[in-house]
């Protein structure tokens, strides 16, 4: 990453305070509400876009409308996300099954 790519402001780290604040999805209007500060629109979504294309957040699309959701560091490398329907919060599942369940898929 270059020094201007890894360039951190104050309003992005609040923006990345606010994210990993939810518990639940969000939009980059509720974001922008949020922070209630002079924080422009377009550093949002860039700030955003990046978390994206980095793995620290989900995207997803219900009904023309795109949600975002922080996705906790894993420890390991094998892992899944699972993701409500109902809520659409998304939670983090490691354990022991995983293994046989990866292998299972893999097999077939």
């Amino acid at each position: 990453m270059t020094m201007r790519a890894s360039y951190c402001t104050k309003q992005k780290e609040k923006i990345l305070e606010l994210i990993k604040s939810f518990d639940r999805e969000f939009t980059i209007k509720e974001l922008y509400n949020q922070l209630n500060e002079n924080v422009g629109l377009t550093t949002i979504y860039r700030m955003v876009d990046r978390l994206v294309i980095s793995g620290l957040i989900s995207k997803s699309i219900k009904n023309n409308t795109t949600y975002y959701q922080y996705l906790e560091k894993c420890k390991e490398d094998n892992h899944f996300y699972l993701k409500c329907d109902n809520c659409g919060k998304i939670v983090h599942v490691d354990c022991d099954c995983i293994n046989d369940l990866t292998k299972h898929v893999l097999r077939k």
